[in-house]
């Protein structure tokens, strides 16, 4: 295995693209048993990077919705269409 970049680094596309790429080497079988364990913990690592982007992305399409008062009661799907 080539040297990994720092999770925190990569963008969804790529950090999704090494998950895949772990899922299939361990679905393989064909992984050392030290290996498959280290590269486990990163896939785990990768997948709770992938999740924090995206919540990331969902907060910002999100708009603010207001209440009788006037004040921010929340929030609401932002209508694109």
């Amino acid at each position: 295995m080539t040297e990994a970049a720092p999770i925190t680094a990569l963008p969804f596309e790529k950090a999704l693209a090494e998950l895949e790429e772990i899922v299939k080497r361990l679905e393989r079988g064909d992984v050392p048993l030290e290996d498959s364990i280290a590269i486990y913990e990163r896939g785990e690592a990768l997948k709770k990077h992938c999740e924090a982007l995206l919540a990331k992305a969902t907060a910002r399409i999100e708009k603010i919705t207001i209440g009788p008062d006037g004040q921010a009661a929340g929030t609401a799907p932002l209508d694109v269409e």
